[in-house]
């Protein structure tokens, strides 16, 4: 349980927020959400101690312990893997030292025995002679194979190192688990994991991400951070999203009177519980809306971009044929081979891979950036493409500000630019600003307009969320479903795929798997199942 009274936090003259008085849990998990810079990774600073209130306490359940998802991934460099994962649990770990200390002495005194005796008994309730084994097997769950365990932390990639601090998070069964942005850099599969293991805790996890789908599946509670205030509300970020949409409508219909409203909320809360009562991810003891009420249903002050790709031309018949592709990364995997595939008009496909240097390589080749190690591709003579691509650096090595910027990449007045830009939320001075000054979000939202201004009838996009928050994801996402072109993509973002792909294609080493269905489909199919284990083995 976490208990947070009269909670202030302002940076000079900005107040993120006041009078937070808040009470987390054990059985609940709670999305914590917000636009960017409203104060989300700043919350979950202040209750792990990391950054002192301005004002209130926070204050965990008697003799409870705290765990939290580290961000410095350079820290236990001088540690193994294992041991990194066992620090987790400091007070097994600090045990286990004591201990280790003790007995490494050429001679122990009374004392020494005594005191031995008193840590192999607390060593053996905190389960301590299994840690290794529950360390190794949260490892291998996360995809961190057993030779790499016990290497040192600087030995391992990046990659593993974010797998690590979330094992090492985890690790021990912790009362209260603060957890930010955790399935950032895990792969598909990865994510499932976990978010299978969190929906079976009974502990208390407060959880920031911009994974929809992620938020969805484990969130019994929302924690909105909007207006200056942190606000609970019972129910996932997919109840909050389409509930404070609903709210925004009818308050800008002037002529609804409040019976009317309060009867279409009361049947949104009606339809909505059942879909959840349905839902693979919801167990018995999470039933999320059963405390709600309608009172609890306001408006929202978050700003969307407006995302609008149209077509300047209609697609002809012909769209793409890719015949024997095949590509070998620098230091010599495979990263796929025997690629054929013929997209047919309005399809919208995701490229899916346990490699994700192999989608970027598949792209940069039909994109020309990269010449492929052998086969070939050819498009339609009617296509015209916007490609986003994973890695936009290139891009912004530039003093010009935005306006100037954006004018390289389309026709159109000085009016018309800002016009784009203001549709991505840059507004007034903003746009005046130098791109390369540009956060890792603002880049992102300027190579969108970019993709904009080319009304392009297939986009080809490379993991399109990253960077983006959860407004700029939805509004993307969106379009995209109603888009009438291709869409050629990839994405770590489950919900991102499942509502707008109609067609995988698995990239591996020996071909491909290439199937019409939804990605919900295509991961719990048995059949799929068995014939990725023999693409990849």
């Amino acid at each position: 349980m976490i208990t947070l009274t009269n909670i202030e936090i302002s940076f000079g003259k900005k107040t993120l927020y006041k009078d937070v008085n808040l009470k987390f849990t054990s059985g609940n998990i709670y999305g914590i959400i917000g636009a960017n810079g409203a104060g989300k990774s700043t919350l979950l600073r202040a209750i792990c101690g990391e950054l002192e209130p301005n004002k209130g306490t926070v204050e965990l359940g008697p003799g409870e312990r705290l765990s939290v998802l580290e961000q410095d991934h350079f820290k236990y460099d001088e540690f193994t893997v294992m041991d990194t994962v066992l620090m987790g649990h400091q007070p097994l770990w600090a045990n286990m030292k004591e201990r280790e200390a003790l007995y490494a002495k050429d001679e122990m005194t009374e004392e020494d025995g005594n005191r031995a005796a008193d840590l192999e008994m607390a060593f053996a309730e905190m389960n301590g002679w299994e840690a290794e084994s529950e360390a190794a097997q949260l490892l291998q769950n996360l995809g961190v194979k057993e030779p790499e365990h016990y290497k040192m932390m600087s030995e391992i990639s990046n990659n593993e190192k974010v797998r690590v601090m979330l094992a090492k998070a985890l690790f021990g069964h912790p009362d209260n688990l603060l957890l930010d942005e955790p399935t950032n850099d895990l792969d598909l599969d990865t994510v499932q994991w976990l978010e299978e293991y969190l929906s079976n805790l009974e502990q208390c996890v407060l959880v920031v991400s911009h994974d929809r789908h992620f938020l969805d599946a484990v969130s019994t509670q929302t924690v909105d951070i909007d207006f200056g205030k942190v606000t609970l509300f019972s129910g996932n970020y997919s109840f909050w999203y389409e509930s404070s949409q609903l709210a925004l409508r009818q308050a800008q219909n002037q002529k609804m009177k409040a019976e009317e409203k309060r009867k279409q909320l009361e049947e949104f809360i009606r339809r909505f519980s059942a879909n959840v009562a349905k839902s693979k991810q919801t167990t018995s003891r999470k039933k999320m809306l059963e405390k709600l009420n309608v009172e609890q249903i306001t408006p929202s002050t978050r700003k969307y971009p407006g995302i609008i790709f149209s077509m300047e031309r209609e697609p002809g018949t012909q769209i793409l044929e890719v015949e024997g592709l095949k590509a070998v990364d620098a230091d010599g995997t495979v990263l796929f081979d025997n690629v054929n595939f013929t997209i047919e008009k309005g399809q919208k496909t995701v490229f899916l891979s346990r490699n994700p240097k192999a989608m970027t390589a598949l792209f940069e080749i039909i994109n020309g950036n990269r010449k492929a190690d052998a086969g070939e591709y050819k498009w339609g003579v009617t296509i015209t493409t916007a490609y986003l691509p994973l890695d936009n650096t290139e891009f912004f090595n530039s003093e010009m500000n935005l306006v100037d910027w954006l004018s390289q990449y389309g026709k159109g007045n000085e009016v018309m630019m800002k016009s784009f830009l203001g549709r991505m939320l840059f507004k007034d001075e903003d746009v005046l600003k130098k791109v390369n000054v540009l956060s890792g979000g603002e880049k992102m939202r300027c190579m969108i307009a970019r993709m904009q201004l080319k009304n392009a009838n297939c986009l080809v996009l490379d993991t399109p969320t990253n960077h983006l928050d959860l407004e700029s994801i939805q509004a993307f996402n969106n379009n995209l479903i109603n888009f009438k072109g291709n869409i050629i993509f990839a994405s770590h973002d489950h919900e991102f795929i499942n509502t707008v792909a109609d067609r995988i294609i698995e990239l591996t080493p020996k071909g491909t798997i290439d199937k019409l269905t939804t990605y919900d489909e295509y991961i719990y199919d048995e059949q799929i199942k068995e014939q990725k284990a023999k693409m990849y083995s």
